[in-house]
């Protein structure tokens, strides 16, 4: 009985809009005192992961993205990518497409990307004669494209998580990323052709004037990804490096900023979100270790193990459950809580670590869509002002094109580990 109060108790404070951190802290301090732990427990794993080096990428990376957002970096990347991809039918719904995949990639966040892009790109979808449902599926879709590439902050935060090299699955995402972004384009350029959208005639004046817009933003990715896999610098040095480059060149090239009128915004609205993940990092972590203390994974494992035995049952459930996970939890969240205890079980089965981490953010992608609960359907439904059901059946063609590219990309594990391999990232 007072087990079932207790529960009752914590779903109450939730549904009142506690913060997550202190519902996760909470359980934990709980947990370890039914044992005899003292709590101070959870506070030495917050430090810890506080003092984690790697953890420095998170706030650079995430206030690179923000003055990225707050610039005229999305209307310059629209302009861009539509010099290139707009001479061909159905070229502009692959603009959005790469667009919002470099944008997510480094914002980190589905939400920003739909909000700061959101309002540039549909009114010019329309304009361009494609229709409104297509249109509202594929930037709400687009809205989550994009966190397999580097510098995605899920991908820096599974590592830690998960104890596993950023260089290694910062490279075991390329190839699983480009496929999603392909496999989309395709369905967007088929549609193109279906509503006889209008084409925009190639110009290299146009392309030279793109170009001379973004000049300094396009150089960018190059540094940052090729940076980090020619060794020439870590992850964590590329997020400060990511950083700089990016406030000297809104600040004092682009001038789209102001250094004081802008920056310290833009600075406080980051880290609020960065101390928000910290505080769930830590206090998760500490109910992490009760959870591995007590052999939870193993126990779920010989459970698990009484209804499946092959690997491929095993990742057809794992894939149903976490599609359920990034429908219900935002995606920090999820991977705090959730990767410790999957890891294990699913060396058991025999899954790759790194594959399994990209088997995990693409679900992730695919929750932040799926109905009734998924993020980016209520995002949408806020940012365009239409109801969540017609946002709901205009990405419903994307979540089953997705769904077939999640079942690639997990059954042929060669897709995310080949370049790994190939590349000998270590």
């Amino acid at each position: 009985m007072k087990l079932v109060l207790i529960v009752l108790a914590f779903v109450l404070v939730a549904l009142l809009g506690a913060p997550l951190f202190t519902l996760i802290g909470s359980i934990a301090m709980l947990s370890f005192s039914a044992e005899d732990i003292d709590s101070s427990a959870v506070m030495v794993e917050l430090y810890r992961i506080c003092s984690n080096p790697t953890l420095v990428a998170i706030p650079l990376f995430t206030f690179a993205g923000y003055v990225l957002a707050e610039s005229k970096t999305p209307q310059r990347l629209v302009n861009l990518a539509r010099a290139f991809f707009g001479s061909f039918t159905g070229g502009f719904a692959v603009v959005v497409l790469v667009t919002c995949a470099v944008f997510t990639a480094f914002t980190g966040a589905s939400g920003v990307t739909i909000v700061a892009l959101g309002g540039l790109l549909f009114p010019i979808l329309l304009k361009e004669q494609y229709p409104e449902k297509f249109a509202l599926g594929l930037i709400t879709t687009s809205g989550s494209l994009g966190l397999l590439f580097p510098p995605s902050l899920p991908i820096i935060l599974y590592s830690v998580t998960a104890k596993l090299s950023i260089d290694q699955l910062f490279t075991a995402g390329l190839i699983p990323g480009i496929l999603l972004v392909v496999i989309l384009s395709t369905y967007g350029i088929q549609q193109g052709k279906k509503a006889k959208v209008p084409t925009t005639p190639f110009s290299w004046t146009n392309v030279k004037s793109s170009v001379r817009e973004a000049i300094w933003e396009i150089p960018l990715p190059i540094i940052v990804i090729g940076g980090i896999y020619a060794g020439t610098f870590t992850a964590t040095e590329a997020a400060a490096i990511t950083a700089f480059y990016v406030l000297i060149v809104e600040v004092f090239i682009y001038k789209d900023l102001n250094l004081f009128r802008d920056v310290p915004r833009v600075m406080r609205e980051s880290m609020v979100l960065v101390g928000a993940i910290l505080m769930i990092i830590g206090t998760a972590m500490g109910l992490t270790n009760y959870l591995v203390d007590n052999e939870v994974p193993l126990k779920l494992f010989e459970f698990t193990k009484t209804f499946i035995s092959s690997a491929t049952m095993f990742l057809i459930v794992l894939n149903l459950f976490l599609i359920i996970v990034g429908m219900m939890m935002d995606i920090f969240s999820a991977i705090i809580i959730v990767v410790p205890l999957i890891i294990p079980i699913a060396t058991a089965y025999g899954v790759d670590p790194i594959h399994l981490g990209i088997i995990f953010l693409t679900n992730l992608e695919i929750g932040y869509l799926t109905p009734p609960v998924g993020l980016n359907l209520f995002i949408s439904s806020i940012r365009f002002k239409k109801p969540v059901f017609t946002i709901v059946r205009a990405t419903l063609p994307y979540i089953g094109i997705l769904l077939v590219a999640l079942l690639i990309i997990t059954y042929m594990p060669s897709i995310s580990l080949w370049l790994v391999n190939a590349l000998g990232v270590k």
